[in-house]
């Protein structure tokens, strides 16, 4: 009995012997595809830089879909008991490149499109409607050609405005020549002394065409499965602060599986023709002074928009 036990003993430990033995030698194995894998991808991510450099158009696209909605029924332990309430979000970057020996082309698309809801539906007097929240439309064309070999004499023209509630109105078209460097790949910086800023608006109090410069820097970059974009586009006006304006838009999109993952967007801007014209459009008689360039602040404007990012 006791050498079967020993038998049985000498077994057991042979043959974990053999497991761990098998095990450590799956691992070292793992580890060592692991790292091939890595250096074949470090390859793959070299040859693409080769491609991206490559005369020709060059497309793409991402963006980010945010939807949040909630129903309370008889939920007491809130002001409105019974309520209905949503808020979605859709943006879009768009762009179409051509790159050749000699000049560029460049074209850039931004969307933003917000919708807000809260409905009290005690109140028969509520709109159980979405309202247009966030609304941004920006399109960009920037042609140049090469001087010296990361700076191009260019042109631009780019328009601003809103589509879902006062189409062009206002809306801001910007015409310019200047320079362009591209000190980097995906880096361009774009720099007009001469730009006329056209405003269109039915309040010609309030806005105004004038002449300035023309700032704009944009990063557009892919990192594997990062999507990245920051947009600054600026005006100056040579007539009045007043009348300058900017846009910074920054967007970063993370695929996790075919095109579909998380995406961030936050946007700033700062315009001082807008702020009086909200100012004014709100004005109460007999509440104050009437709104003016003189006494209305020029407070940041921002928005953000977190959810589902798609890429293609």
């Amino acid at each position: 009995m006791s050498k079967k036990l020993l038998l049985l003993f000498v077994l057991f430990v042979v043959v974990s012997s053999v497991n761990a033995q098998s095990e450590e030698e799956l691992k070292v194995l793992k580890t060592e595809k692991e790292a091939a894998a890595k250096a074949l991808q470090g390859e793959a991510d070299a040859i693409q830089v080769k491609i991206d450099s490559l005369p020709g158009w060059k497309y793409g696209a991402f963006g980010t879909v945010g939807v949040n909605l909630s129903s309370f029924n008889n939920w007491f332990g809130q002001e409105t008991a019974n309520v209905n309430s949503g808020n979605i979000g859709i943006t879009l970057n768009g762009y179409a490149n051509l790159k050749q020996e000699k000049f560029f082309w460049r074209n850039a698309l931004n969307v933003n499109l917000g919708w807000v809801k809260f409905d009290d539906r005690d109140d028969p007097t509520d709109d159980d409607s979405f309202q247009e929240g966030t609304d941004v439309f920006n399109i960009s064309s920037l042609y140049g050609r090469y001087v010296f070999t990361n700076f191009a004499v260019s042109g631009l023209v780019e328009y601003r405005t809103t589509i879902l509630n006062n189409f062009n109105d206002p809306g801001y078209l910007d015409a310019g020549i200047g320079g362009t460097w591209t000190p980097i790949e995906n880096l361009v910086v774009v720099v007009h002394p001469i730009n006329y800023n056209f405003v269109f608006a039915d309040n010609d109090a309030i806005f105004e065409s004038s002449l300035g410069a023309k700032l704009l820097v944009d990063y557009t970059r892919k990192f594997g499965p990062v999507n990245f974009k920051t947009n600054l586009s600026a005006f100056q006006s040579y007539e009045s602060s007043n009348l300058s304006n900017w846009t910074w838009i920054n967007s970063i999109g993370y695929t996790l599986w075919k095109g579909i993952g998380l995406g961030f967007e936050y946007g700033l801007r700062g315009n001082q023709q807008e702020a009086v014209n909200f100012a004014t459009t709100n004005f109460v008689e007999g509440s104050g002074a009437a709104p003016s360039f003189d006494n209305v602040d020029n407070d940041l404007q921002s928005y953000w928009l977190f959810g589902l990012n798609y890429s293609f």
